[in-house]
């Protein structure tokens, strides 16, 4: 075997973690492109082979705008909720409750708007990241985005199925902190399978959502900054780095 053709096997193993798939990959590409003594060609046929692996071992389809529009969701969602807390304390602060319907039909509500912004949000994110997968030719629903979507189901619905039951024992205050630290390590789970700067976002929602667990009577606030700021900021970034041009 050619040197190079071996050390590109060797690089090519490390990310595929399979020596036989590797060589075989880069078997077809050396016999198809390789042309020697042109190192130019070699380096250009290096850049392929991996362009080739990442789009076979991650999701790359993601696109900045499903973050920003998720972002901008989020935070339209924290304002309508923090109308509803404001009417109902400022209607508790002049006369009171007259019984406990009040505050069912208060948790009734932030539900439904809490259900509303996720549907909302997960629609938006879906078309943006459909968009970009049909501009790079690319399917949308392969083997890597079902390994994507299973490592970040697996501690969402945990995560949902923990909030749901702190919810059934009236248990609201850890609800903001709770959210925050499951999304952010489904984020951290999933990230092997897509672009590595998910990564640190799911960083970032871990250490607010433990943050706010020392001030759970800011959980909206904090809700707004994870679900919301972070997500426009994340959305931007990554626009401006992998789509602009």
């Amino acid at each position: 075997m050619d040197v190079k053709l071996f050390a590109t096997s060797i690089w090519a193993k490390k990310v595929f973690g399979d020596m036989e798939k590797a060589y075989l990959l880069c078997d077809s590409k050396y016999f198809f492109m390789h042309e020697p003594n042109q190192q130019t060609d070699s380096l250009q046929d290096l850049k392929d082979i991996r362009r080739i692996m990442e789009r076979s071992s991650r999701f790359i389809s993601l696109s900045g705008l499903s973050g920003v529009a998720a972002g901008v969701c989020a935070l339209a969602g924290a304002f309508i909720s923090y109308s509803i807390l404001d009417n109902y304390y400022g209607e508790y602060n002049s006369s009171g409750f007259f019984s406990g319907d009040d505050f069912s039909r208060l948790k009734i509500k932030l539900l439904v708007v809490a259900a509303s912004v996720f549907v909302v949000a997960f629609a938006s994110s879906y078309y943006f990241t459909w968009r970009k997968a049909s501009k790079q030719g690319l399917p949308l629903w392969d083997h890597t985005s079902k390994r994507l979507a299973w490592n970040m189901l697996v501690p969402l619905a945990t995560g949902g199925a923990f909030i749901v039951g702190m919810l059934r024992y009236d248990i609201w205050a850890f609800v903001a902190p709770a959210s925050l630290i499951f999304y952010g390590l489904a984020l951290v789970n999933a990230s092997k399978y897509t672009l590595s700067e998910i990564r640190y976002l799911g960083y970032c929602e871990i250490v607010l959502g433990l943050i706010n667990i020392f001030f759970v009577g800011y959980g909206l606030w904090f809700w707004a900054i994870g679900f919301g700021i972070l997500h426009i900021i994340y959305g931007i970034s990554m626009w401006t780095k992998y789509e602009r041009k």
